[in-house]
């Protein structure tokens, strides 16, 4: 038994590895949601509407939603440690050219840059993640890689709206690249070569379209993602003209909501093991009643606190749940059916950004809460509609 325990240690080597992968997702998340704390300075700096600057999140969004799927069959048999450092290096290369951009065009084509990395490497990392372990330690490297990701809507897009807002919003972009440049040099250090194992192909991904509950299951996410960053991603304006939150203020209230997001996450965590479908049913409730109610209730700034704080709850649940649907309903194609599904969220980010930006710009504010609300009330109609077939 004790030679079994020592054969199954992992060098330590292995785990910084994997830890140096989660700090990867951390810088990967905190790039393509910077921009949501830093809306009006940008928009201000640069000569364009709030609005308008929502394309950052639109554009990398779209691109990834790409990438993701195609990018595991375009690489083929090519090592996947080479692939990682190349992704992470262009996302590197993609936010000097934000931080040094003179217009709002270059500033695009430097998101466009980011969302080939960040799609590339949402496809690979999770593979890699796991194969620095034996199989006995495979969730908690999966968990450990992934949390990057909360790490991100808790500390990076809040640390970097307050340092953008303290300094300038080119200096948080130069950071956040800085640190990637930091991951990139500490996997080279520590990823062995990585062959491919089995390639990935088109058909094994559109096949899981026939599976009634990842199907249930990507609509859902693409429709609660897309709604929430409708709205969200114009949350420093909802705060300021609809709750009359001061500006300073704002990166405060979004860390507070990434924090709200991780208890979300815990608690659904244990509420999804038991029903799946009601948590995620629940969860659409509570995000469409909030943002119905925002305009009506959420006009003061300690009730526009509240209802932040109740959206963060709600929200920081659903990819666990979600995930966990497609978990229960393909475990044998887990892989790629959670590939679909990333390729849905990164097309809902940006769709839904998008639809925000539009509202923003030929409405008003209210508009996003609104359309937000519309794809909630939608999910709960399709969560409901599946009915107990697809648990």
């Amino acid at each position: 038994m004790s030679a079994t325990v020592l054969q199954e240690r992992v060098p330590l080597k292995r785990w910084l590895a994997v830890i140096a992968v989660a700090v990867g997702t951390f810088c990967v998340v905190t790039v393509e949601q910077l921009p949501v704390g830093l809306l009006t300075p940008i928009g201000g700096a640069l000569g364009v509407s709030e609005g308008l600057v929502g394309l950052m999140v639109t554009l990398p969004g779209l691109v990834a939603s790409v990438t993701a799927p195609l990018l595991p069959p375009a690489i083929r048999g090519a090592d996947r440690r080479t692939v990682l450092l190349v992704l992470l290096s262009l996302m590197v290369l993609a936010n000097l050219l934000s931080t040094l951009a003179p217009n709002f065009g270059v500033l695009l084509v430097s998101r466009f840059l980011v969302g080939v990395g960040i799609g590339g490497f949402w496809a690979l990392a999770a593979g890699i993640a796991i194969r620095m372990v034996p199989e006995r330690y495979v969730p908690r490297a999966t968990s450990v890689a992934f949390g990057g990701a909360t790490a991100a809507n808790v500390i990076g897009v809040p640390a970097g709206t307050l340092l953008g807002g303290l300094t300038d919003w080119r200096v948080a972009f130069g950071a956040v690249g800085a640190l990637g440049l930091a991951v990139v040099i500490g996997l080279f250090m520590l990823l062995p070569r990585m062959p491919v194992s089995d390639q990935v192909r088109l058909s094994t991904l559109a096949g899981q379209l026939r599976n009634p509950v990842v199907r249930a299951a990507v609509i859902t996410t693409f429709l609660l993602v897309s709604g929430h960053f409708a709205a969200f991603t114009f949350v420093g304006p909802v705060l300021r003209d609809i709750s009359n939150v001061p500006g300073s203020l704002i990166s405060p209230l979004l860390l507070v909501f990434g924090v709200a997001g991780v208890i979300g996450t815990f608690v659904t965590g244990s509420l999804a093991g038991r029903d799946v479908r009601r948590t995620v049913l629940g969860l659409s409730v509570v995000l469409a009643v909030t943002l119905l109610t925002f305009p009506v209730v959420g006009t003061a700034p300690a009730t526009g606190v509240a209802l932040l704080i109740l959206w963060g709850l709600a929200y920081g649940g659903v990819p666990v749940a979600v995930q966990t649907w497609i978990l229960k309903g393909a475990p044998d194609h887990a892989e790629a059916a959670t590939a679909l599904n990333t390729s849905l969220f990164n097309l809902a980010i940006a769709l839904g950004a998008l639809i925000g930006g539009r509202l923003m710009d030929g409405v008003a504010v209210t508009g996003v809460l609104w359309v937000g609300a519309a794809l909630f009330l939608m999910t709960i109609l399709v969560v409901s509609r599946t009915g107990r077939r697809a648990q």
